[in-house]
């Protein structure tokens, strides 16, 4: 499983549509489409949200905030990530 970060924007529709309802069905639809959510918050900032989700791979990812555009009308940018220790692995040449 990969893990990407999914920063989230809301906008004036988006807003009158939050709920715990619509939360869970955001972690439904990660589920559905193959993957496992681990962590959301809300941010200040330039972004308004972050979802930290693992994903099969990159199309499952895809699909995911695509669809979680079209459920709660936020848009997203997803991003893949790894842990700074793979990344020191990586940087280090082993």
């Amino acid at each position: 499983m990969q893990t990407f970060f999914m920063f989230g924007s809301y906008n004036p529709d988006a807003i009158k549509g939050m709920s715990a309802d619509r939360t869970k069905a955001a972690g439904d639809l990660v589920k559905k489409c193959g993957g496992e959510l681990k962590t959301i918050h809300a941010l200040l900032g330039p972004q308004d949200l972050v979802l930290v989700a693992d994903f099969p791979g990159i199309g499952e990812a895809a699909r995911a905030s695509l669809g979680l555009c079209k459920l709660t009308g936020i848009s997203f940018s997803t991003s893949p990530a790894i842990s700074v220790e793979e990344f020191d692995k990586l940087a280090s040449g082993s």
